[in-house]
């Protein structure tokens, strides 16, 4: 092909990209301005109080991955005054609400996740100061749970009904091992037409899941008293020469690999040679061959280190490894680009589009469904004792999750 006729295809590939862009933010902009959507956009408006009572009142409700039944049984008595089909528990104990649709499109579902990060018996108690709501899981992901709470009442309101049903799943332990998401999926893939997080973010949106692989890796010795004379190293001798060979790696920045050595472990006594040295490598990128590639050469720098040492190596997976979750295409799917559509239909200006999700969006997407995940609130201090959220940006938040359960799920 020469490189002319190449060039034509290349312009007309993008105007062709372009326009399809513009036609869906013309699109969404059409939605946003119709009378019913309007009436749903006012009821946010007029109900600001009941949304930032619940939002406390819920973020006050502690709930532990593994241990959220609590904050569960709360919304679900909120739920209750809702026009839905039907609100369940399933078998993994994710709470599942269903307003169905007309008909004539598959389910569109939107996830938010009842766990926190924070430990058991912890007391909540949120603060407002500044124009921003402080509290341990304020953010991540109560905002988003309330979020849910207050379109849903806003769709009904308007009387708004949309053609493909939307599921709305408040799921379990996703900080953990996306173990709510992954049970909800392997039960719906088939009815399920669209999957959207809602996790983290405001202005913008994550298309495809970074890969998460955790490992802990022992270094196994005799051990021995302090004195002692053989054996003449503790295993923390190796695990730190591992720990700093690892470090030292050139990580790269395009597709870009993270790494962190977070926790770290050994003997129980000050006078005693660890027998057992361990810590953990959490190893992070949207390109599998580059996790893959990382995973190999930690593992050489590992046992290299413990050989010279005289010592083994146990190596375990703290979590179940999740895979990096690419979909050829998505990019350019229609989910993506009309929500895309509707954080311009909304004002955001440079939204951010971007492959890097680390949330329930992963499971959705190596499942093969389209999917993407945003948010509602711009936060801070996430998975930490000072968390916070704007108050105000939370309306126009829940107004877009409102334009983006219609475009999506059609009329």
């Amino acid at each position: 092909m020469t490189q002319p006729i190449a060039a034509l295809l290349c312009a007309a590939l993008l105007s062709y990209t372009s326009a399809a862009a513009q036609d869906l933010t013309a699109q969404a902009k059409q939605i946003a301005g119709r009378p019913n959507v309007k009436r749903a956009f006012d009821h946010v408006e007029a109900s600001r109080e009941q949304i930032l009572r619940e939002w406390i009142a819920l973020t006050e409700i502690n709930a532990p991955s593994g241990k959220e039944r609590d904050r569960a049984e709360a919304v679900r008595r909120l739920l209750e005054s809702c026009k839905l089909d039907r609100v369940y528990y399933d078998a993994k104990g994710n709470l599942i609400a269903i307003r169905k649709g007309t008909g004539g499109a598959k389910a569109v579902v939107f996830d938010a996740h009842l766990d926190t990060v924070f430990q058991e018996g912890l007391k909540i108690k949120a603060e407002i100061r500044d124009g921003k709501v402080f509290a341990p899981g304020v953010g991540d992901d109560t905002r988003n749970i309330e979020a849910i709470l207050a379109s849903i009442r806003a769709l009904d309101y308007a009387g708004i009904r949309t053609r493909a049903d939307l599921i709305f799943v408040f799921t379990v332990e996703e900080e953990t091992s996306f173990g709510g998401a992954k049970h909800f999926i392997a039960e719906n893939r088939d009815r399920i037409g669209q999957y959207v997080a809602l996790d983290g973010g405001y202005e913008g949106l994550t298309y495809g899941g970074i890969g998460i692989n955790w490992y802990k890796h022992h270094f196994i010795g005799p051990g021995g008293h302090t004195t002692s004379k053989t054996p003449p190293y503790s295993a923390t001798l190796p695990a730190a020469r591992a720990i700093e060979r690892i470090y030292a790696l050139e990580l790269p920045k395009d597709p870009a690999v993270h790494l962190n050595i977070g926790m770290l472990g050994g003997s129980d006594v000050v006078n005693a040679k660890a027998a057992d040295a361990w810590f953990t490598v959490d190893l992070r990128s949207t390109d599998q061959k580059s996790i893959d590639d990382f995973e190999r050469r930690i593992g050489a720098i590992v046992q290299e280190e413990a050989s010279r040492f005289g010592m083994t190596v146990k190596t375990e997976d703290v979590e179940e490894k999740v895979r990096a979750a690419q979909i050829p295409g998505n990019r350019e799917s229609f989910t993506v680009r009309m929500a895309e559509a509707v954080h311009l239909a909304m004002g955001f200006e440079n939204v951010t589009v971007s492959p890097t999700a680390s949330n329930n969006a992963n499971m959705a997407l190596l499942a093969g469904l389209p999917a993407i995940s945003t948010g509602c609130a711009p936060c801070g201090g996430d998975h930490s004792l000072g968390e916070w959220c704007y108050i105000d940006p939370f309306y126009r938040g829940v107004k877009k999750l409102i334009l983006l359960e219609v475009a999506l799920a059609g009329q």
